[in-house]
């Protein structure tokens, strides 16, 4: 697995102070982006599947990209928010091969970094927190825009402050997968570096010196899904990323990550993320 730092390439999409009254209760978010918060002032909840994370003031909180959760809060709540991107032209991103704890104690260096990341940024605020007036395709286009025609300066000091922030999480996060096998990591390497080919599980076996039959069972006892599914959820995931970064035609996009027949790339969109990808396109929400 790889897991070099130097292919971490963060983008700052949006970063800004939010100041809530009970009013921070959007339901079933899920984003292409992480979320880094830090906790000024009050509580609320975060909604996240199978549990719930209760946000308190001073310390910090991390959701990975494509979480689904909600959020409850019943009072007054001021937190800082930093969204963070990994462009979709990597390969992978970095941030998915870890396993970050969800809470961690903030201090005063992490407020001053947030605040700092604000000041330098100011143009990057969400002018609001309704999911209802945001369209993530020309939102996160307008933001890496944005984000591409700052002065050089900014964002040097931009992504010295996000891994500031997210160094403290590392501390103790740990491989998302833990792959033992070497042909595994090499499987794993094939399969991120030619998404744009169709899944030929066959040519992968092939590369191992392995069977195929015994590759799948290797592959699913290392990494806890089968390779089709694996493989699959990575193609999705960077539709995703594509449908909403740019305006690229959606049959382009199927062809870029692998799919030659437009018509089963559309099913296997809906069956993966419960819409097709025009509703995608159209309907994916942003809030902070």
């Amino acid at each position: 697995m790889e897991l070099d730092i130097d292919s971490f390439h963060p983008f700052v999409l949006n970063v800004g102070l939010a100041q809530h009254n009970a009013d921070w209760n959007w339901k079933n978010v899920s984003s292409p982006f992480s979320r880094l918060y830090y906790v000024v002032e009050g509580e609320a909840q975060v909604v996240l599947p199978g549990h719930v994370v209760e946000l308190h003031a001073g310390n910090m909180y991390f959701i990975p990209a494509f979480t689904r959760h909600s959020y409850a809060c019943d009072s007054l709540f001021s937190h800082y928010y930093a969204h963070i991107y990994e462009d979709p032209q990597t390969k992978h991103s970095f941030l998915e091969d870890w396993d970050l704890p969800e809470e961690i104690e903030g201090d005063d260096l992490s407020l001053a970094l947030f605040r700092k990341l604000y000041a330098l940024n100011p143009t990057m605020k969400l002018p609001g927190s309704d999911p209802s007036t945001y369209d993530n395709s020309p939102t996160l286009a307008s933001n890496l825009l944005k984000n591409k025609q700052r002065p050089l300066y900014n964002k040097i000091m931009s992504r010295g402050i996000v891994y500031q922030l997210l160094a403290p999480f590392f501390k103790n996060a740990h491989p998302r997968v833990t792959i033992t096998d070497d042909r595994i990591q090499k499987a794993v390497a094939l399969i991120r570096n030619h998404l744009s080919d169709e899944a030929n599980i066959d040519k992968i076996a092939e590369e191992l010196c392995v069977s195929k039959n015994y590759f799948i069972r290797l592959f699913k006892k290392e990494m806890g899904v089968t390779p089709v599914n694996f493989i699959i959820r990575r193609k999705i995931e960077k539709a995703q990323l594509l449908l909403i970064a740019g305006e690229l035609p959606v049959k382009e996009i199927a062809y870029l990550v692998g799919f030659e027949d437009f018509s089963y790339f559309s099913r296997v969109f809906k069956k993966t993320t419960g819409l097709t990808p025009n509703e995608y396109r159209k309907g994916s929400k942003v809030v902070h």
